[in-house]
């Protein structure tokens, strides 16, 4: 996905703080701290503004930025996210339970369960080496426990208190109607409270919807990124932000 939004766009793609190649910060973690740690990677590129494209954890952070900084952001991408605290839709109950088990699984079952999660049926029973990929990712790049821990606790803490109200930015909020990590119900209330949203819903689709309908998510996020209607310049930089 990165690779075909580079044909159009500068992308910078961003490892969350305790994950990827990035450090394990140790402590406690916060989407405000983590906004903080996307505009110091936008500095050290150089990006005066960009567009910024968040998934799940990171279309929180994308928020937390747009309101502390919106003149570093173009336009907005909020991709299976929600708009926090109260008003958020409660997480689906399978994956209540999932995460309530979690720490009495072995590393490989937990794994296999959380990617399964993420996935629409669909895919899953259609094109299952979607998911083995997705595993093959996650062993190659292992997350410290702490770190996990840490970064659950940010997203369980997000609340921005309604103060997307104040976001001016153009937004495309996209959402699977098969979320099962994120309530579909979810996009809705954010694209009330963000006065320049439109929704987008991509239909059989899971939480990571890029990894299962890549081609049509690229088309969606260009199409929002270059259409005239939505502002008078093009976006400096497209800047994934990974869940």
């Amino acid at each position: 996905m990165a690779a075909r939004l580079a044909r159009r766009f500068q992308v910078i793609t961003i490892d969350n703080r305790g994950i990827g190649a990035s450090d394990t910060a140790p402590g406690h973690y916060s989407t405000r701290v983590m906004a903080d740690d996307v505009l110091a990677v936008l500095d050290h590129a150089g990006v005066r503004q960009a567009s910024l494209v968040g998934t799940s954890l990171g279309g929180m952070i994308a928020q937390e930025l747009a309101l502390a900084h919106p003149e570093r952001v173009d336009k907005l991408v909020l991709v299976a996210t929600i708009p926090g605290g109260p008003r958020s839709r409660p997480m689906p109950l399978g994956t209540t339970y999932l995460l309530a088990s979690a720490p009495f699984m072995t590393s490989q079952a937990k794994l296999q369960q959380f990617v399964h999660t993420t996935l629409g049926p669909a895919t899953l029973r259609r094109r299952p080496k979607v998911a083995r990929r997705l595993v093959a990712r996650k062993l190659a790049h292992p997350q410290p426990e702490s770190a996990w821990r840490a970064q659950t606790a940010a997203g369980m803490l997000f609340n921005p208190l309604g103060r997307q109200r104040r976001i001016t930015q153009p937004t495309l909020i996209v959402q699977g109607t098969a979320d099962q990590v994120v309530a579909p119900g979810n996009a809705e209330i954010l694209a009330g409270l963000v006065p320049d949203a439109r929704v987008q819903r991509f239909d059989g689709a899971g939480h990571l919807l890029y990894w299962e309908q890549p081609k049509r998510f690229v088309r969606a996020v260009t199409d929002f990124l270059t259409d005239p209607v939505t502002a008078a310049r093009m976006p400096a930089a497209a800047a994934h932000r990974a869940s």
